[in-house]
């Protein structure tokens, strides 16, 4: 397939206004991942605030990666394991609260599971510390407190021109020391320098032996810009602003609306076929799942026939040594669910409604079965499969119907 990395901003882009993704995008993300695309979580939040959404988005399972802090860590979401990261010098500390206090400004920083603040009652670090389920501690000497090298320094105010004069100031004061950006009208955001989402995304990049034509960024906020220009396909969400739009080769529907499932069922479903399935992907995945423990595999796969094998072993057979029903049927359903898959629209999936098998005859213990199912009717609210199961002599064992039903993603 033309595009291998699929990098999502997550705040006004992955996430809609209520902070969650949609059962669409969701269903979307998960079928790409299939399809051997990997996720890519781009995002200011700390990492520990992301590891809810890499859970529900299964990047675990699908060799996909966290770029959190704006590009300060990566960290592979299969392993735990820290690929890059960049963090502030401690030394810089003691300036950074100087200036903070002088202008009155609150300022707060992350460590693991933990927000270090010098406020306890400012509405947007409370709010910082609620949307990634982190521990806010008060710490009145802050630049004592934080003995660590910090990802990166958050000062907040909702005196928006007097963010914007210590921008202006610092970008020209600290001369490479440290880089500052607003994120939010209330934000202010201190991080070591030459960090942001692209330089950390040619970093990903170099690692997994990628070029960026290869990749795909959805994002919407001014801190996405980069990210958008650098990846061969850069898409804005509906939401973003006409300064993020201008720099986006596709502008997609709104974070409320889908966009993110609106621009992968366009830029990647509807250009996967068949032949582009990865099956030993999806074998080696399954390795945890019931096919997996059942010792099935995909061989075949095309628009109306996938092809899978199973060995008569402990596993699958009745304990007097011939293959069991139930794991006949289990192989069935497999394959049929792939060829649904496959021939579901990229705004459709398809849930198993029923399967009726007849067992004609056995296959015996050391054997190894083999399914073809083969498409009986296509129609827009369900798929009709049969499906022969053989043994190594092509003997038919049994001959199975599958019915699924396909659904419109909402």
């Amino acid at each position: 397939m033309k595009y291998k990395l699929l990098v999502l901003d997550v705040d006004g882009t992955l996430l809609n206004t209520e902070k969650k993704i949609s059962m669409r995008t969701q269903a979307a993300l998960i079928k790409v991942q299939q399809m051997g695309v990997r996720v890519v979580l781009a995002s200011g939040r700390p990492t520990y605030g992301l590891m809810p959404l890499v859970k529900t988005l299964e990047l675990g399972n699908y060799g996909g990666f966290i770029l959190s802090y704006n590009g300060g860590q990566i960290i592979n979401a299969q392993n735990g394991e820290l690929l890059f990261e960049r963090r502030i010098n401690p030394e810089m500390l003691p300036y950074i609260e100087k200036k903070a206090r002088k202008n009155g400004f609150s300022l707060f920083t992350y460590n693991q599971e933990r927000i270090i603040t010098t406020s306890m009652d400012n509405e947007h670090i409370l709010g910082e510390a609620e949307l990634n389920n982190m521990e806010l501690i008060k710490e009145e000497e802050f630049s004592i407190a934080v003995d660590f090298a910090p990802c990166k320094c958050m000062v907040v105010s909702d005196n928006e021109e007097a963010l914007i004069d210590l921008e202006d100031h610092w970008r020209r004061r600290l001369n490479g020391a440290l880089d500052v950006f607003r994120s939010e009208p209330y934000f202010l955001e201190v991080v070591p320098p030459a960090i942001n989402k692209a330089n950390t995304l040619g970093a990903l990049l170099e690692i997994l032996e990628l070029n960026s034509e290869e990749v795909i960024a959805i994002g919407d906020g001014v801190c996405d810009v980069s990210m958008l220009q650098l990846a061969g396909l850069g898409v804005a969400m509906g939401n973003a602003p006409d300064s993020v739009k201008i720099c986006a080769d596709m502008i997609t529907a709104s974070n409320d609306e889908d966009g993110v499932a609106v621009a992968i069922e366009k830029a990647i479903l509807a250009e996967i076929h068949p032949e582009d399935v990865p099956l030993d992907l999806l074998n080696q995945q399954a390795r945890h799942a019931l096919m997996g423990n059942l010792g099935i595999q995909y061989t075949y796969a095309s628009e109306n026939r996938i092809e899978a094998t199973m060995p008569v072993d402990e596993r699958t057979r009745q304990p007097f040594g011939i293959l069991h029903g139930g794991a006949t049927l289990a192989l069935a359903e497999t394959v049929a669910g792939m060829g649904s898959m496959i021939l579901c629209q990229p705004d459709e999936f398809a849930v198993g409604m029923q399967v009726s098998g007849n067992h004609i005859s056995s296959a015996h213990e050391g054997d190894t079965v083999r399914a073809v199912a083969t498409i009986v009717h296509k129609g827009r609210s369900s798929h009709v499969w049969n499906v022969d199961v053989l043994t190594s002599t092509a003997k038919l064992v049994s001959s199975v119907r599958v019915v699924n039903s396909i659904f419109k993603k909402r």
